[in-house]
């Protein structure tokens, strides 16, 4: 989501000139995966998650794992996103479940998506791989399967496997529940990643109503020692000038509260 003035395989290097060290993505659109490796390999960048393919994403689709018709293609992208993985030194795949289907039952859609997570977990444990599942909000992806917090860690425990992990969006949950702070105490043990964007509109900590000062200040209370993901659209006139929360000099590795610009 950021960079995006780029094509994908640019954006990479534009991310280590801000002084980024790693990125995460979504499956890549229609661009060639050896040249999306090499271009991050280029840019001398970790990966520490990308997406499963979800599906034609811009035209609505947020995964396929629960459609019976189209569970097929999910489970073709897996082999592919794990030597993606492997080759990156990738170690957390997000699995979109998808939508909610008007002629499917929809406790069969959940059913299917648990077989589908547990089938690419025990292909991704080979590997020391984590599958990633995530709420998402209702109002700009339509009737997501998995849309709060607890649907999703729910989920997470009825898939069964020790490689299914929580993947919490601050965004997503404001959206549609708020208590941010609240539940990261309630569920950091299973949260394995993290997103962050402002709410209502979706852009840099600091341009919307969250206190990210707050919640950031909590994940250091909490001893949460993971990545943080800025999955957010700028809303200055470029990517750079919407970092500016984020000094350059910290976007490298462990960051504190009090280096931040909020």
């Amino acid at each position: 989501m950021l960079f995006k003035d780029v094509d994908l395989t640019e954006r990479f290097g534009r991310a280590a000139e801000a002084g980024f060290k790693a990125v995460e993505f979504w499956w890549p659109s229609g661009e060639d995966l050896d040249d999306v490796q090499a271009a991050i390999k280029d840019a001398g960048l970790e990966v520490p998650l990308f997406n499963f393919d979800a599906g034609d994403m811009p035209n609505g689709d947020r995964g396929q794992l629960s459609n019976p018709e189209r569970q097929q293609e999910f489970r073709d992208n897996v082999p592919v996103a794990l030597e993606l993985a492997r080759n990156l030194g990738c170690t957390r795949l997000n699995a979109l479940v998808g939508l909610d289907l008007d002629d499917v039952d929809t406790d069969e859609q959940m059913e299917l998506a648990r077989e589908n997570v547990a089938w690419a977990a025990d292909q991704s444990a080979e590997h020391d791989i984590e599958v990633m599942i995530e709420a998402v909000n209702t109002f700009e992806n339509g009737p997501y399967l998995l849309s709060t917090t607890k649907a999703a860690a729910d989920f997470v425990q009825q898939v069964g496997r020790n490689n299914v992990k929580l993947q919490y969006d601050v965004y997503h949950m404001q959206r549609m529940e708020g208590n941010i702070v609240a539940t990261l105490r309630e569920r950091i043990d299973s949260i394995s990643h993290i997103q962050v964007a402002d709410s209502p509109d979706r852009g840099e900590p600091g341009s919307g109503e969250l206190s990210y000062r707050y919640i950031f200040a909590a994940l250091e209370d909490l001893s949460y020692d993971g990545w943080v993901g800025l999955e957010y659209g700028p809303t200055t006139e470029s990517t750079e000038d919407s970092l500016a929360w984020l000094p350059q000099d910290k976007r490298g590795g462990d960051v504190r509260v009090e280096d931040l610009n909020l």
